[in-house]
């Protein structure tokens, strides 16, 4: 048995998806499905219940309390305490439930902001960026827990670090979306309105790496049958585009004339975010294959389709 955690969020609706395709039987837990998680008794009673009787046991982590950088600039407490305390109740839960694979999601603003290339073997080589402090500490507290659950109670947990994630379900109200979806909901806006120009946050000129939601999913289910590792393992294909750039394909896309203006005065957070996923293509016999314009084509009709 799969249980999904975070399984009525952005990731984990793909992810159930892909299992409901593959025929493979899983459970979901949820908050919106009455299982809060930051509750350690909860979150045991849960997996106990979904668990019982079963011989195979895993667990797929998409729970998560995360936004935009001005979402983590003014939440920064409340990210860290949401996510921190979900890991402790869920690596507890994990091993007084007998779980044998944990996959473990962590995002790549856990790299240190300096990097440019993220290598798992630069994954301490400096502190995260201010931007993404609290988020990105917690999730890298997520693999020091894998690696203590390892340590003392054989936890066997595969922690593979993601990109930004985008694609249709994906946020897009301005406090939480990232600024793929948040660029996505200002142009239509300003194209509907008849607006001359959008202000696009910063400089426009941080290069973002992309996985497309459905590249996730894969990635995390594949994970399932991987190959024991305690060490984090990257996902992605060491290839971005700049924040200006991508403004202007998601303009061509959604046919807006206007401008695009940069705003310096608005924080542009680490300069460069790409991901070597050279050791995710070894450890998973796969890496990610989307096209990046078509997925964004496909993001923007969900959006046209739901929120427009």
């Amino acid at each position: 048995m799969i249980v999904v955690t975070g399984a009525t969020g952005f990731l984990g609706q793909r992810v159930c998806a892909l299992l409901e395709r593959q025929g493979r039987p899983f459970k979901r837990i949820s908050r919106s499905m009455g299982v809060d998680l930051r509750d350690p008794a909860a979150t045991r009673a849960a997996l106990a219940a979904a668990f019982d009787g079963q011989a195979e046991r895993q667990l797929i982590h998409c729970a998560a309390h995360v936004g935009g950088i001005q979402f983590g600039l003014t939440r920064a407490a409340e990210l860290f305490h949401h996510n921190l305390a979900m890991t402790l109740s869920l690596n507890e839960a994990a091993v007084a439930t007998g779980v044998q694979r944990l996959v473990n999601p962590i995002s790549n603003c856990a790299y240190p902001g300096s990097a440019s290339l993220f290598k798992e073997a630069e994954f301490w080589d400096g502190p995260l960026h201010d931007s993404v402090l609290a988020y990105g500490f917690a999730r890298k507290a997520s693999w020091v827990g894998a690696w203590a659950y390892a340590q003392q109670h054989g936890l066997d947990t595969l922690s593979l670090i993601l990109s930004n994630m985008y694609g249709p379900g994906d946020h897009f109200e301005p406090e939480r979306s990232h600024a793929l979806g948040a660029l996505i909901h200002r142009i239509h806006e300003a194209k509907q309105a008849g607006a001359q120009e959008v202000v696009i946050w910063g400089t426009g000129t941080p290069v973002r790496e992309w996985l497309h939601v459905d590249d996730g999913a894969e990635a995390l289910v594949r994970g399932l049958a991987a190959p024991a590792t305690r060490e984090p393992v990257n996902i992605g294909v060491a290839q971005g585009i700049s924040i200006l750039d991508m403004a202007r394909l998601i303009a061509d896309e959604l046919g807006y004339p206007g401008r695009l203006v940069t705003d310096p005065s608005k924080p542009d957070g680490a300069p460069y975010k790409t991901v070597d996923g050279s050791r995710g293509a070894e450890v998973l016999g796969w890496r990610p294959s989307r096209d990046f314009r078509a997925g964004v084509r496909e993001t923007i009709d969900w959006y046209l389709q739901h929120h427009a």
